[in-house]
């Protein structure tokens, strides 16, 4: 049995314009209200396990790998939305870019967005992986790489697989050794954003650089 959740507006008439090649018949309505009332929103279905969502009546194959298309779609949109060579016009495009690229992981990742003095983008590494206890951070590679692409500038960003956007202490504290590091070899720390289940939290916006 389904358990009562409230969609967001339009997520089960997206859905079944999706799964149904465009038809928004009442067949169609129905099969999405049901697997939204089964996984509780678009995100929990479109990343859950394969043997749970072919379980419900109505999905099969084909189905099952256009849901399964809609995250990495999803994900290469939002990508270009900061290709090499491209410049920051502003914050809410680096949070999409960022996550687009984190807030779907389950294990902790470090990564460094490069920039150089105009602000354009010079390279995304992904640096450092972790679990979903944390990673360790070494400022040294993080300066060797900013250096190697002859970067003006670093967004720092991390995500935490809890999905709580806010800072922990030693989040506090290696923003704070990066930002020294850096500063050795006359780069900025523009910012540094933590990535949670769907937000994004700047310490940059917290006083905290």
């Amino acid at each position: 049995m389904g358990r009562q959740t409230t969609h967001a507006p339009g997520d089960v008439e997206l859905l079944a314009a999706l799964i149904h090649c465009g038809s928004r018949s009442s067949a169609a309505l129905d099969l999405a209200a049901r697997l939204l009332d089964r996984f509780g929103t678009l995100r929990q279905l479109l990343h859950a396990d394969s043997a749970s969502i072919l379980a419900e009546k109505g999905i099969g194959d084909a189905r099952l790998a256009i849901l399964r298309a809609m995250p990495e779609l999803a994900r290469r949109y939002y990508e270009e939305s900061l290709p090499a060579g491209a410049a920051i016009k502003s914050p809410a495009d680096t949070e999409s870019f960022l996550l687009s690229k984190m807030r779907h992981l389950d294990h902790e990742l470090f990564c460094c967005l490069y920039l150089d003095n105009r602000h354009r983008v010079l390279r995304f590494d992904e640096m450092f992986r972790g679990t979903i206890d944390g990673t360790s951070v070494y400022p040294r590679e993080v300066v060797k790489e900013a250096l190697a692409v002859n970067a003006a500038a670093v967004i720092l960003a991390h995500n935490h697989p809890s999905g709580v956007a806010e800072p922990s202490q030693a989040d506090e504290r290696i923003t704070r050794r990066l930002k020294s590091a850096l500063e050795l070899v006359d780069i900025r720390l523009l910012d540094h954003l933590i990535i949670g289940d769907g937000r994004a939290t700047s310490l940059a916006s917290r006083g905290l650089l």
